[in-house]
């Protein structure tokens, strides 16, 4: 059990959110191939670095944040789609990007902090360089819609260009993410099932 219940929350969150097909290349379900050995999952954390995320309270406020900011997407992103197939709902539209950017500065400034509890750095820890590269793609590309916007020098149709190319950014870092937390959790349960094996045998 994990330590105030922050983790297992936050696995299930994980879990609910991994409903590629393509799960179980992550580790997600029960799809196993006739003759094919089970890999053991690469080391995302060490066993003190599993510790701090299980405890830290930063992981049930990304536990929160995440699947919230998933769903203002979807809802944006349907917006988005009905203005520019209707022409209509501009404002509403526009309002459901920003209120969308300000959520991901919120994950963004929360998940460097979750990440300096757990690894002891900021940013760019071995075990998720390449999500937090992508992330800074994802919040550049953000915080282009809002310069844009602010300006008033762009049309509507360009600033929903910009929007939906960040949303598209967005989609790819949240796969990876979930991928990246799905291998974590895997590794886990071979952990606490290879620690079990032991303790029986010494006994």
């Amino acid at each position: 059990m994990y330590v105030f219940g922050f983790g297992s929350v936050f696995d299930a969150w994980v879990d609910a959110a991994a409903v590629s097909p393509w799960s179980a290349h992550a580790g997600a379900g029960k799809y196993v191939r006739f003759g094919a050995p089970s890999k053991p999952s690469p080391r995302i954390y060490t066993a003190e670095q599993l510790r701090r995320r299980d405890s830290t309270g930063w992981t049930l406020v990304q536990a929160i944040l995440a699947p919230l900011q998933f769903a203002v997407f979807l809802v944006s992103l349907a917006l988005v789609l009905v203005f520019l197939a209707t022409g209509t709902g501009e404002e509403v539209a526009t309002a459901s990007i920003v209120i969308k950017t300000l959520l991901l500065y919120a994950i963004m400034i929360t998940g460097a902090v979750w990440e300096k509890v757990v690894f002891d750095r900021y940013l760019f820890a071995p075990a998720f360089f390449w999500e937090d590269v992508f992330s800074i793609v994802v919040l550049a590309l953000h915080t282009l819609y809002l310069g844009a916007l602010i300006s008033g020098q762009f049309s509507t149709d360009a600033l929903m260009s910009i929007a939906l190319a960040a949303y598209g950014a967005y989609v790819v870092n949240a796969a990876q993410y979930v991928m990246k937390f799905r291998i974590g959790r895997k590794f886990r349960s071979e952990a606490v099932g290879a620690n079990g094996r032991l303790a029986r045998a010494a006994e």
